[in-house]
């Protein structure tokens, strides 16, 4: 894993890099398995699993849900001022977003929008794991008994100081840890010529992740008899079912997302 990705890959094409990097997923079988257990949990009893992301990050929680091949039980959390990065320069530019995920406190705005209790779960995608807002994201959740999935680089992080003021990083405030596999800075290939590297590994690893906690438990809901129902292209079921799967899924999201909400 977080060893065999210590520096970007000289002479490589970026589809190398990218398997090698796919292959070393499998290696955190248990973990993935051990995090899908506690998304069942939450999922079963009609709670939801908080995803989380800032920056790019973002890209995994809406891989979650609502998508083909997705179900309702993962609550997307993005914030767009930390976000929207396509503007690049300007306003709602890259250096504002940047500069808002460091700011310690947001995350508790963000989080008294909502009644966090058991059975839900969180889970925070952060590449880099140490900026404050998703660190103060996990510390929000555990404080109010949530479990915490992190999905980071262990070999990113540990290569960078901490950035919050608690010295910590998202990996010291979760359960459990999900690498990313990707080296520090996150690009893969090295070319002669160039002394930085280009290609980043990160998005291709979170969603891989992403999906394998969604189908692993999706078979624990399964063997429940708890799984909601799964958004599904009219391909494969034709536009009336789908339609149908697509307005049950919505309404079993509209029902457990009601319950979290904060109104007082």
């Amino acid at each position: 894993m977080a060893d065999s990705t210590s520096r970007a890959e000289a002479g490589t094409s970026f589809l190398a890099a990218a398997r090698g990097l796919l292959d070393r997923l499998e290696a955190q079988a248990d973990a993935i398995a051990a995090a899908a257990g506690i998304c069942a949990d939450a999922i079963a009893p009609g709670g939801l699993v908080h995803a989380f992301g800032t920056g790019h990050s973002r890209v995994p929680v809406e891989e979650l849900f609502p998508r083909y091949g997705s179900y309702a039980g993962f609550n997307p959390l993005v914030e767009l001022s930390l976000t929207f990065h396509t503007e690049v320069v300007g306003a709602n530019g890259q250096r504002q977003a940047m500069f808002l995920e460091r700011v310690e406190g947001l995350a508790e705005a963000i989080l008294a929008n909502f009644e966090l209790a058991p059975p839900d779960a969180m889970i925070v995608f952060s590449h880099g794991g140490n900026t404050a807002v998703p660190i103060e994201i996990a510390i929000g959740a555990r404080r109010r008994g949530l479990p915490v999935i992190a999905v980071t680089s262990v070999a990113h992080t540990l290569a960078s100081a901490p950035g919050h003021s608690s010295g910590t990083r998202l990996l010291d405030h979760a359960d459990i840890v999900l690498d990313l596999a990707t080296p520090p800075g996150d690009a893969l290939v090295s070319l002669d010529g160039l002394d930085t590297p280009v290609g980043p590994g990160s998005s291709l690893t979170a969603i891989a992740l992403a999906n394998e906690l969604k189908v692993r438990t999706a078979t624990l809901l399964v063997e429940r008899g708890a799984l909601p129902p799964v958004l599904t292209s009219p391909v494969l079921v034709g536009r009336e079912r789908s339609d149908r799967l697509f307005d049950e899924g919505y309404a079993d999201h509209a029902r457990r997302l009601a319950r979290a909400l904060r109104t007082h």
